[in-house]
């Protein structure tokens, strides 16, 4: 009678048989892998695996595309024969149960893991392991230098993730959920219960699941690592070791739940529930938009679009200061103009049609330290504000692929004149998005007919130059630096921009090379009094600098004198010293000498 066996054998004798695959294949080829160019198997062909002498044959095809991979816990039957037929092992004897398998464990030979890896969800297929060197006990019936034929059927596989790739926090999928991945920021509600190993609760989440954010925390600190790797659906079991459990203190009984002890390993059921996905809108935590209802597509409005809304905005202690678009027609306003406070403009900029979410909009991109009137009360200073806002619609201006030349140097030409009244407001960050949206219907890789180009290039120099006097008050120097090095690439005798990038040289203590700047703006304008008032602070700054490098020269000649006089004064006393030593040393050696005879 077959035996119904574990398929097990030493390291050694996995090694022997058909070499060892993934991580142990001395050629790097890994578990499954095939040569990229070869086209699926079909029913009935034959084709070698990696280079480690296996081979696979397909007996039937399986469903999709995924395979399973290390450390997955895989559901097979197989049946392992000779080359003349006599089995050796197999779990369909007597109507056997079929194997569950974790790859990468060792628990079979590293050739048929290696098969597996290949194998697609009820696929059938016959692998052939090269022979065995040497008698191996832990495969009974099997001569040495045997082939090994398995067929094997995969039926299933649970995902096994490894968060920290230690065994620390184990987690295996029961079944997988949607497309949305959960984030850092994200509000999550979570069904859980923890156990420890006899199966005692330690806790458990209400029947409905807890909500809360995944950044801040909850239980035990392996459940928003886990959370992370987790989809919106997604069940999974986590085998948690003591130390992302509750750690070398354990904790106390709580209300109705079992005391943890010290050094516990527990296991978490968790399923995630429910995400809200949460942006950093601003980047600083500022300004952040809850999801709470899903939109369409994924485009969202630029800046200069106008977008229809309707919101509700209201204090942190829920007194609502204004509400707009409900009745009648929806709310109006132009993204990126400033009709709205900055923390909205910012959050809508980021939605998509349909989309509904829950704005937190901190003081310095709300009202700021003063107070507001606005539609219903009078907003206090330092005021967070709470937007409940949906986006219905917005207009879409063309895209720039979408325009013909003379449509984009119409658009261009438009974006540049919004950036030069909002340059002569002080508004300079906003102009230089203007200038840079210019620029982005005119750049210098789209080719122009004859009859624009010259018109584009100027328009583009210009937009160049306006762009370097925003960085000048930004004080963004570097940037001014490299947009007046674009001019003068095409236009090396412009003298704004000679004149521009001295400025930012000045600024950023490069004296040299704003000198260089300002000597051939002037040689091209002698009479140019802005340069001239430039080359005169520049001489200055250069007196200053010469001082200063020649305080610091002498100051390190006096240090390096002052230590060299140190040194020299300490080797004459360690000389003394030495002297007087030897001179000790002698005496005592001729006194020596002396009792000697």
């Amino acid at each position: 009678m077959v035996r119904s066996s574990r398929i097990t054998c030493s390291s050694a004798a996995a090694m022997a048989m058909a070499g060892a695959g993934g991580s142990s294949s001395s050629d790097g080829d890994e578990a499954g892998e095939e040569i990229e160019s070869a086209p699926p198997l079909r029913v009935g062909e034959e084709r070698a695996i990696g280079s480690s002498g296996i081979r696979k044959r397909l007996l039937h095809a399986g469903e999709g595309w995924a395979t399973p991979v290390p450390p997955d816990e895989v559901s097979v039957h197989y049946v392992g024969s000779l080359p003349d037929g006599t089995l050796f092992a197999s779990t369909r004897d007597g109507g056997g149960e079929p194997r569950t398998i974790n790859l990468g464990s060792g628990e079979v030979v590293a050739g048929l893991e290696t098969g597996i890896c290949t194998m697609k969800k009820g696929e059938k297929a016959l692998f052939i392991l090269p022979p065995l060197s040497c008698e191996d006990p832990g495969v009974p019936g099997v001569p040495t230098g045997s082939e090994l034929h398995f067929e094997v059927e995969l039926l299933s596989w649970l995902t096994v993730v490894d968060v920290y790739k230690n065994g620390g926090i184990v987690k295996k999928v029961l079944s997988t959920g949607g497309n949305r991945q959960t984030g850092d920021l994200d509000e999550v509600t979570v069904k859980y219960k923890i156990k420890l190993l006899d199966e005692s609760i330690v806790d458990e989440s209400p029947e409905e699941g807890s909500t809360f954010f995944v950044n801040e925390g909850h239980v035990c600190a392996a459940l928003p690592k886990v959370l992370k790797t987790m989809k919106e659906g997604e069940r999974a079991v986590v085998m948690v070791q003591s130390q992302y459990a509750f750690g070398e203190q354990g904790r106390a009984a709580k209300n109705q739940f079992s005391a943890v002890p010290p050094n516990s390993a527990v296991n978490i059921d968790v399923e995630l529930v429910s995400l809200k996905p949460v942006v950093d809108v601003t980047g600083d935590l500022k300004v952040m938009k809850k999801t709470l209802k899903c939109g369409d597509g994924i485009r969202t409005p630029h800046d200069g679009e106008t977008v229809h809304i309707r919101y509700t905005g209201r204090l942190e202690d829920g007194t609502v200061f204004e509400k707009f678009g409900f009745d009648g027609e929806p709310f109006e306003f132009i993204i990126d103009e400033e009709q709205v406070t900055v923390g909205l403009d910012c959050a809508v900029a980021t939605m998509v049609k349909g989309e509904l979410a829950e704005v937190t909009v901190k003081f310095e991109y709300g009202f700021g330290n003063t107070e507001e009137q606005r539609q219903l009360i009078m907003v206090p200073p330092f005021s967070t504000l709470i937007y409940e806002v949906e986006l219905i619609d917005f207009t879409k201006e063309k895209e720039s692929w979408e325009m013909s030349a003379h449509e984009k140097l119409e658009a261009a030409e438009k974006s540049k004149v919004a950036g030069n009244d909002l340059f002569k407001i002080g508004k300079f960050q906003r102009a230089a998005k203007k200038y840079s949206k210019a620029l982005s219907y005119i750049n210098e890789e789209e080719h122009f007919e004859d009859e624009v180009e010259e018109s584009t290039k100027t328009l583009r120099v210009s937009c160049w130059l306006n762009h370097a006097a925003c960085c000048l008050k930004l004080k963004d120097f570097a940037q001014a630096i490299s947009l007046c090095s674009k001019v003068l690439e095409i236009e090396s005798c412009n003298v704004k921009a000679l004149y521009r990038r001295a400025q930012a040289y000045v600024e950023s203590y490069d004296l040299e090379l704003a000198k260089t700047d300002v000597l051939k703006a002037l040689e091209l304008d002698p009479d140019n009094r802005e340069v001239k008032l430039l080359q005169a602070n520049l001489k200055k700054l250069q007196v200053e600098s010469n001082k200063r490098d020649a305080k610091l020269y002498a100051n390190m000649f006096d240090r390096t004198a002052k230590e060299s006089d140190v040194v020299s004064k300490k080797r004459k006393v360690e000389n003394t010293s030495h002297n007087e030593a030897a001179k000790s040393s002698d005496s005592k050696e001729a006194l020596e000498v002396v009792k000697e005879e």
